[in-house]
């Protein structure tokens, strides 16, 4: 099964759960299996910017890449705006 790992604010968001093992055959399936899907992906279907997604630990930008069945794919979720000085 896939692992995917969500940051903290997008864990909140799908009720509390930080981890989901996924049966899943691409990143694109992965990513659209998740409850927060609509948040990960934009209206075209594409990573949102501020999303980045990592698989075994490499920036992933494939959606259509496939998976095995080991893979771990890490959700970060860049911060952005502020004030500046």
């Amino acid at each position: 099964m896939v692992v995917v790992l969500l940051p903290g604010l997008l864990a909140t968001e799908a009720g509390g759960q930080k981890r989901f093992e996924l049966d899943a055959a691409t990143l694109n399936e992965a990513l659209r299996a998740l409850p927060v899907a609509d948040l990960v992906l934009d209206e075209r279907g594409e990573v949102r910017p501020l999303v980045h997604v990592y698989v075994d630990g490499d920036r992933a930008h494939d959606l259509a890449a496939p998976l095995s069945p080991a893979a771990r794919v890490r959700i970060v979720a860049a911060i952005a705006g502020g004030q500046t000085a």
